[in-house]
């Protein structure tokens, strides 16, 4: 079996920047195609190969990658989602990633984001949890210090 096919099965065939299917019978040479991608500049850096569309992966060297919220969740002042990755990967803690005015909408974007951090930090136990505070609900991620 090939690295690409390795790392695309660890990954579910699933985008890590995008995080949309990548199907395994387009070509490599195609934009929405699959590729393997280290997800960083830093060659010093201890990252594992992760899988891409080959559009993904070549975009994310000319412009910084950023991993959008979903437009479906309300949520204020969203915090830039791979810097909060690379932090919570390096030391672990808790981090405050985002304001909602209800209940609802922090329990939904919670839910979304220990979804999408079990694929963007394969291997690092992230939870999230909500704590109310001045008319607001925070949500927090967390995983144990590293």
């Amino acid at each position: 079996m090939s690295l690409l096919d390795d790392v695309a099965e660890r990954d579910g065939w699933r985008c890590w920047v995008c995080d949309e299917p990548v199907d395994p019978d387009e070509s490599v040479n195609d934009p929405r195609g699959p590729s393997v991608d280290s997800r960083t500049a830093d060659r010093k850096a201890k990252v594992a190969e992760r899988l891409a569309h080959r559009g993904c992966n070549s975009r994310k060297g000319a412009v910084k990658v950023v991993i959008a919220w979903p437009e479906r969740l309300y949520v204020v002042e969203p915090a830039p989602l791979i810097a909060v990755a690379d932090r919570l990967a390096r030391k672990g803690g808790r981090e405050m990633v985002g304001r909602c005015p209800t209940k609802k909408d922090a329990q939904e974007a919670a839910d979304w984001l220990v979804d999408r951090f079990s694929r963007l930090l394969p291997g690092v136990p992230v939870t999230a949890a909500i704590e109310a505070g001045g008319g607001q609900f925070l949500v927090i991620l967390a995983t144990g210090r590293r």
